[in-house]
């Protein structure tokens, strides 16, 4: 489901971006690859995860010690109606609690480190994403960072500069889209922990029976990550407008045209 994860992502990060004071298309860009990326770090708590297994040794270590953390946090919190599993897959990194306090240090570091820190939380959410979504990704990537290089406003530190706070709202929003993709699947996602809900603390949140997929199968292969493939695409500033000038162009009789004009 990693690629679905990093779409749903970037569209989320780019409808959001507006709201937060991302209004360049070049800052809008950056928080979604940002929101893109890290909708795919929750899984960081699976050993065989692409985010466990993207720096190596390292991201392999991190895995290793929030899976401790996890289970002993599910050991010590769980209710009487919890389910009896070790909780280190889909437990303290699925949860919105997770993903606000990796929003704001995320925020803090961002802030503090400046536009060197930025571009390092950006690099690691692209790297997260291309993980899921293919090689194919590492040219599209650097022709982006080039497009984003030359076109940008000369004072390129102070747009960076500028996002720095943007980027922990980012990362959370990525973490918890995570969390809802995972909550319509059969499994569920516990991510209102620690609310109990019918005596469960980690209450698998999902959707009626019929509503539910599984992940892999043909409701994600053919509806879902289609649908959007052609959101992540229209949902870049600027293009919904070109697409219904464009539109409006081809399907308006020429003689209305020049009336409204």
């Amino acid at each position: 489901m990693g690629r679905t994860h990093a779409l749903t992502g970037w569209c989320a990060g780019l409808a959001l971006a507006p709201a937060v004071g991302a209004g360049t298309v070049h800052q809008a860009v950056v928080f979604a690859a940002t929101t893109a990326g890290f909708a795919l770090l929750p899984d960081l708590d699976h050993p065989g995860a692409r985010a466990s297994r993207l720096l190596g040794w390292f991201t392999g270590a991190i895995s290793w010690l929030l899976r401790r953390v996890s289970a002993a946090l599910y050991a010590l919190t769980k209710g009487p109606r919890d389910e009896k599993v070790t909780g280190k897959h889909r437990h303290l990194s699925h949860t919105v609690l997770f993903a606000v306090g990796l929003g704001f240090l995320t925020s803090w570091g961002t802030t503090e480190g400046g536009p060197w820190a930025v571009f390092g939380v950006v690099v690691l959410g692209l790297l997260l994403a291309e993980g899921a979504l293919g090689d194919w990704l590492l040219p599209v990537s650097g022709a982006a960072v080039g497009w984003w290089v030359w076109t940008a406003p000369p004072d390129k530190a102070a747009q960076l500069a500028e996002i720095s706070g943007w980027l922990g709202i980012a990362v959370a929003a990525g973490c918890f889209v995570h969390c809802l993709g995972d909550a319509l699947t059969e499994s569920g996602c516990p991510f209102l922990f620690p609310i109990p809900i019918a005596g469960e603390t980690w209450y698998e949140i999902r959707p009626p029976k019929p509503l539910r997929f599984r992940t892999g199968k043909k409701v994600e292969n053919r509806l879902i990550f289609p649908v959007f493939a052609v959101a992540a695409v229209v949902l870049i500033p600027g293009v919904w407008e070109y697409l219904f000038t464009t539109a409006q162009s081809l399907f308006t009789p020429e003689g209305t045209q020049t009336a409204v004009q």
